[in-house]
């Protein structure tokens, strides 16, 4: 009777967490942040208690899971609204490299060491940290790499949401000034744009949806 009760919970905590990261719109293993992954370690362990404690109720770990999905799609939710709030789940990504040059303060910032730098440019294919201009350690712990081969079409941000990335104009040698001028030939505002980048010497930029 017990083995009928393990398999039967094993299917059960199989479909509901199928279902609850399908509600959640989670992404690719790979892609996971920091706060998925801590979801997926809570439900890893709510779906092990369960399982292996067959004569607790299965409401008793069905409550706190529903929890978790709740204040995850809550923080989804508030992360979509707020940049600030966003910033303070997720982080910021770093840059690692810039214009060739390795920043080591913000590895050493981020417990990066040149050991994980180099396995990373090479699972990548790349042979030499000097091919590199810009590598950009993602909030997911991937490394998003531009070589040097690609400076004209690299993209660099300088609205994101309504938000000034003052790093990006301090690279490209520009001021506040000069990127409200360009917005008011665009005939918009700061608050207005969702994506503004530098390309190729030239502004491109995203406005938002009216609704």
């Amino acid at each position: 009777m017990n083995l009928y009760i393990i398999i039967f919970r094993t299917f059960f905590y199989y479909i509901l967490f199928l279902l609850l990261f399908r509600i959640m719109g989670k992404r690719e293993i790979g892609e996971l942040g920091i706060n998925d992954l801590l979801v997926s370690v809570l439900f890893a362990q709510f779906a092990t208690i369960g399982i292996e404690n067959y004569n607790i109720p299965l409401f008793q770990t069905l409550i706190p899971t529903i929890i978790i999905v709740l204040l995850e799609v809550v923080v989804s939710f508030l992360s979509l609204k707020s940049v600030r709030f966003r910033t303070l789940v997720d982080f910021n990504p770093s840059v690692i490299i810039k214009d060739g040059n390795i920043n080591f303060k913000e590895m050493e910032k981020q417990r990066y060491s040149i050991e994980d730098l180099l396995m990373q440019i090479r699972d990548k294919g790349i042979k030499s940290l000097d091919e590199i201009e810009y590598a950009i350690l993602e909030n997911n712990g991937k490394l998003s790499v531009f070589l040097f081969d690609n400076k004209k079409i690299y993209p660099m941000p300088l609205i994101l949401d309504g938000k000034i990335q003052y790093d990006t104009l301090n690279s490209i040698n520009k001021t506040k000034d000069w990127l409200i001028k360009v917005l008011k030939q665009e005939k918009t505002t700061i608050e207005d744009v969702f994506y503004a980048f530098y390309r190729n010497n030239k502004c491109f930029i995203i406005k938002r949806e009216i609704k």
